[in-house]
């Protein structure tokens, strides 16, 4: 019987953007098995919610991720919404989804950016990131910020944006269009990534299914599953479906997310083309949220799930986050079975974990 060893990957390695810790047992080079630890950058967001007054806890929600962030103060609310019974201007629903795919590519540019430094492509890496500050610059045009947008409101978004803006952007967004279709080539034809990407860390449409797989990962496997289905925000009235890939692999992962970038681009564009006239927001004021709820979107990495409970006061009750990367550490600790040592950093790339998000 083979010996065992047991080789500590992270919490701090080259390949890891932000901390977390896998025991990998060992037989010569091939990993039996992987034991995640999480917890390093616990912060107690979720706390600040008895603090906060249902306002102002946006701008903490928002906070919960640096690359997420737009959606995460999307979600929150849309929740609060929700459970106060107010609608949204259709304008303001709108301008949300066009700042949600416009963080969307530029989370998928980053990750693409780290996935090509990862293997070893430099110029690669700065193609990507070049591309992302693009969208970045656009981001903060709109909004005023790059990392943290601070657009959105319970009652809708705080920054509109003029007809002559929107039709420059328009442009803007298919030069990065056109830009990006040059990169993703170099990408998914290059013989040295599809040697590092191809049949390795293979999650089969069953796996995913019953460990729960999320967003690209669960797409990469042939399972449509998007949240973004369900209709929320200006998506029901918007072409498009939901990016699946069957390869299962490594290199199918790296696909779904190429492809969404496309995605995003013909999203907003349809945005703009369809904007409608009217006010960006509605008055919440001396309205409280009542009752509970589960609400779900869907973030770059997958889908994101916000509990809400609140009694009608000032403060929610209760305030719990499920972020894509938690759901999607099951699903990474079955790729890892029996895979070599050196594939571990590429596979663990592909969930791409946002170990923020995922520890709040």
């Amino acid at each position: 019987m083979a010996s065992t060893t047991i080789v500590p990957f992270g919490p701090q390695h080259p390949v890891l953007p932000e901390p977390i810790h896998l025991d990998l047992e060992l037989e010569d080079e091939r990993v039996v098995r992987a034991l995640p630890s999480i917890g390093y950058v616990h912060r107690g967001l979720e706390r600040l919610a008895e603090h906060y007054d249902v306002i102002e806890m946006a701008q903490v929600a928002e906070r919960i991720c640096g690359i997420c962030s737009f959606i995460h103060g999307q979600g929150y609310c849309q929740a609060v919404e929700s459970l106060m019974g107010v609608e949204v201007p259709p304008r303001a629903v709108y301008l949300r989804t066009f700042w949600a795919e416009l963080s969307r590519i530029q989370s998928h540019l980053l990750w693409l950016g780290l996935a090509a430094d990862a293997l070893g492509y430099e110029s690669l890496f700065q193609q990507a990131w070049r591309l992302r500050e693009q969208v970045v610059d656009i981001i903060e045009e709109t909004t005023g910020g790059r990392v943290i947008f601070g657009a959105c409101k319970v009652g809708g978004v705080r920054k509109d944006i003029d007809e002559e803006l929107l039709r420059a952007l328009r442009r803007r967004i298919m030069e990065v269009r056109n830009q990006f279709a040059e990169v993703a080539h170099i990408f998914t034809v290059d013989p040295t990534i599809k040697k590092r990407t191809l049949g390795i860390g293979y999650l089969s449409p069953q796996e995913a299914h019953d460990l729960g797989a999320v967003g690209p990962v669960a797409r990469g496997s042939g399972i449509a599953r998007d949240t973004r289905t369900l209709g929320y925000a200006a998506y029901s009235t918007l072409d498009w479906e939901p990016v699946v890939e069957q390869g299962g692999d490594c290199y199918a992962r790296c696909l779904v997310r190429i492809r969404e970038i496309d995605q995003s681009c013909d999203l907003i564009i349809q945005c703009i083309d369809r904007m409608p006239e009217g006010p960006i927001e509605v008055s919440v004021k001396g309205k409280r949220p009542q009752g509970e709820g589960l609400f779900r979107l869907e973030q770059p990495r997958g889908e994101v799930c916000y509990y809400l409970n609140a009694s009608g006061k000032k403060h929610l009750d209760r305030f719990r986050v499920r972020t894509p990367t938690f759901a999607n550490i099951a699903p990474l600790v079955q790729m890892l079975k029996g895979c070599e040592l050196a594939d571990v950093p590429v596979i663990v790339l592909t969930i791409d974990p946002c170990v923020s998000c995922n520890e709040r």
